[in-house]
């Protein structure tokens, strides 16, 4: 990761951590045809923004790890943006689609049985149920335990309550940064690499590959 120190551009000017975010949508596009990456990704992005500042947004699917529902049929949406653009734009109906509660049943537990059709998206009948909620509870390895992990971490450790934040220097795919004793590190690249020394992990989002984070993954670590 190299020294620990706040990133600065060459003028001597701290980098924006806008500038440094816009590298996880370069390497992704960059590297967007690594099997299995969508969901490694996701994972690690959970990471990223849990430890940063502020309030945490988790929107509605991203526990789960729910992907975007692209084959809606048309006569199902319902989101204005599509009717505003002449049924055009499919709008954003396909991250709409109703929770996976349970792995079976009706509406996948989002409605009770018998109770009908529910008067919402439809929701897809291959995969939905197998990633519910009922099949992640108790999966120490979902992506529901990775962000009740990454919550109650945020709950326990001062350092992510608090406003303290720096950029640290760190190589071109590698993005670091610090919240007092706390540090999280993305590795944006194509090979696993090595965590610093005398840093306890608090939390990572794939299992370490030795003393090595794996490519895709992010860690939290103690410094």
């Amino acid at each position: 990761m190299g020294a620990v120190q706040p990133r600065r551009h060459p003028t001597g000017h701290p980098v924006r951590p806008w500038g440094q975010l816009v590298l996880v949508r370069h390497h992704a596009v960059r590297h967007a045809d690594r099997p299995g990456a969508g969901e490694r990704r996701a994972r690690a992005a959970a990471l990223l923004t849990a430890a940063l500042p502020g309030a945490l947004y988790v929107y509605q699917g991203d526990e789960l790890g729910l992907p975007e529902v692209e084959d809606l049929p048309l006569e199902a949406l319902q989101d204005s943006m599509h009717f505003r653009a002449g049924r055009t734009d499919p709008g954003r109906d396909g991250c709409r689609v109703p929770l996976p509660w349970t792995r079976s049943g009706h509406s996948f537990g989002f409605s009770p049985d018998g109770s009908g059709t529910p008067a919402w998206l439809p929701q897809p009948a291959a995969g939905w149920g197998e990633r519910s909620v009922e099949v992640q509870d108790h999966d120490p390895r979902s992506m529901l335990a990775l962000h009740r992990a990454a919550l109650a971490s945020r709950r326990s450790e001062p350092a992510l309550r608090g406003e303290r934040f720096s950029w640290l220097d760190s190589t071109e795919d590698v993005l670091a940064f610090t919240r007092d004793d706390v540090v999280c590190v993305v590795d944006l690249g194509t090979a696993p690499m090595p965590l610093p020394d005398h840093h306890e992990v608090l939390l990572t989002s794939v299992d370490l590959d030795g003393d090595h984070l794996p490519a895709d993954a992010a860690a939290w670590l103690r410094a």
